[in-house]
């Protein structure tokens, strides 16, 4: 092979004149990734492992920690899909809970108010988290699912709980009076709803359903959301709704300090009263 000619400037000259020839082992194919040359690493799944756990494990190798210099770890296969699906999953919600909020502004022509309804989405969020952590289960496309369809359910609840409240304000009722009567008054809907959504969801947590393995941790997200949502909103939703009407009057008085106008005898939110009021939703 060291006789072999090559092509030079003129003529040609023996490859052993140009090159060091040697036997060493090599690649049998150069890949390449985004145009960078890639080594492919994979592995199959243990009994009851799942995609994210393992790659936690990965990521905590001393190995995968000191990689030597131009070398960059980079997600193929599985776990780029399972990227791209949290991340569309997630801009899906932030969307969803950006178009509720908007309905609800021009709904009840106030910005402050569906704040108040949408803080029970984090509660939600909480209570589905613990389900899938003590069923054992994974975050995977199912719970996202169940995710998904906390978002209106919780919102309903809200909804009830505040529109009531705003209703019995511009009946004439002190705002805690308000929040007190209408929690007495949408508690028994609240909690019917939310038992008649989980004795539903029960059957596929229970796996009588097909596709149990599929469908058991969109179940479990479900209920547990709906369940701790129910029994915090009912707390926590007045208690935003006070701190919103608060600082909503301080920012009245504030703005019409500014602008040099008169003080209001009573600063009540829109919606307690007056011919100005902004209308509620109907009350179901």
């Amino acid at each position: 092979m060291a006789a072999l000619r090559v092509p030079a400037t003129a003529g040609s000259v023996p490859l052993g004149a140009v090159a060091a020839l040697r036997w060493e082992d090599g690649a049998g194919a150069i890949e390449r990734h985004d145009r960078r040359r890639r080594a492919a690493i994979a592995a199959d799944l243990a009994p009851g492992a799942t995609l994210g756990t393992a790659l936690a494990a990965i990521e905590a190798l001393p190995a995968w920690r000191d990689l030597p210099p131009g070398v960059s770890p980079s997600a193929t296969g599985d776990a780029e899909v399972m990227g791209e699906l949290f991340a569309g999953f997630a801009a899906a919600m932030g969307l969803g809970v950006l178009c509720v909020y908007l309905v609800l502004v021009l709904l009840y022509r106030d910005p402050v108010h569906p704040l108040t309804i949408l803080v029970a989405l984090p509660l939600s969020l909480g209570g589905a988290a613990a389900a899938l952590h003590l069923g054992g289960l994974a975050l995977d496309l199912s719970a996202l699912i169940g995710l998904l369809m906390l978002m209106g359910l919780v919102c309903k609840n809200s909804i009830l709980l505040v529109d009531e409240a705003l209703q019995r304000r511009r009946d004439g009722l002190e705002r805690a009076e308000a929040l007190v009567a209408a929690g007495l008054a949408r508690a028994r809907a609240i909690i019917m709803t939310t038992l008649a959504m989980v004795a539903g969801m029960l059957p596929i947590l229970a796996g009588f359903t097909p596709d149990a393995a599929f469908r058991v941790p969109m179940a479990a997200a479900v209920v547990g959301g709906l369940l701790a949502s129910t029994a915090l909103s009912l707390v926590v939703v007045p208690v935003a709704f006070t701190v919103a009407d608060d600082l909503r009057a301080w920012a009245a008085a504030r703005a019409r300090r500014l602008v040099g106008g008169p003080e209001p005898e009573d600063l009540l939110p829109a919606g307690a009263g007056g011919d100005g009021a902004v209308p509620t939703m109907p009350r179901p």
